[in-house]
């Protein structure tokens, strides 16, 4: 059975539809000299939609969430680095001036292999490519699975990326935007769901 999909723009009225545990996950909003004792969850979903909130005001949208039907089945989250205290703190930093830091990609386990992680990757680039934005970096994870709020090298390949600063456990990585939608293809696809266009299907992964 094929459901319809789209993506729309992570705001503070959909934030809930993130994950729990990414719901109230602080890990790039706060930094490596934050209080290393974990906030209670109510307190850090308050921190949470205070950064998003404070990000849209002062730069513009910064995430984008992914639905099959009406169920939430994938999220992307990015933002300059002078908005993530993070992004400073890993060997292969700092994110190139010209560059957007991808924070965080997750798909629902059952959608995965499904596209939904490309659908994401071209909805942020058509977001970022009109405002100018030339590319986007993201810092990956080396070990078999992603370590913390880190994604697997891997995955990051298989969507665009390439390795600008190599690195044994936190590689850098680069996706050109123009040349991700440069095809016509690319580019409706991108838009279709960028504006949340419900077109075509999607058939969960077996």
């Amino acid at each position: 059975m094929s459901v319809s999909r789209r993506v729309v723009g992570l705001t503070l009225d959909n934030l809930e539809d993130l994950p729990g545990a990414c719901r109230t996950c602080l890990f790039w909003e706060l930094g490596p000299l934050a209080d290393p004792q974990p906030m209670p969850p109510e307190e850090a979903k308050l921190a949470k939609e205070s950064w998003l909130s404070a990000t849209l005001l002062d730069w513009g949208s910064c995430g984008k969430v992914a639905y099959a039907a009406h169920e939430p089945v994938g999220y992307a989250l990015f933002a300059p680095p002078g908005f993530v205290p993070r992004a400073l703190s890993f060997p292969t930093s700092p994110v190139s001036g010209d560059a957007v830091l991808l924070l965080n990609a997750y798909v629902a386990p059952h959608w995965r292999s499904a596209g939904v992680g490309r659908m994401l990757a071209q909805a942020v680039a058509a977001e970022l490519v009109p405002r100018g934005v030339k590319a986007v970096e993201a810092f990956g994870s080396t070990g078999p699975l992603s370590r913390g709020c880190l994604m697997p090298v891997d995955y990051l390949r298989s969507v665009g990326f390439k390795t600008v600063r190599p690195h044994p456990a936190y590689p850098r990585l680069r996706m050109e935007l123009r040349s991700t939608v440069s095809w016509r293809y690319d580019v409706e696809y991108a838009l279709e769901r960028i504006f949340g266009t419900t077109v075509g299907s999607l058939t969960p992964a077996r």
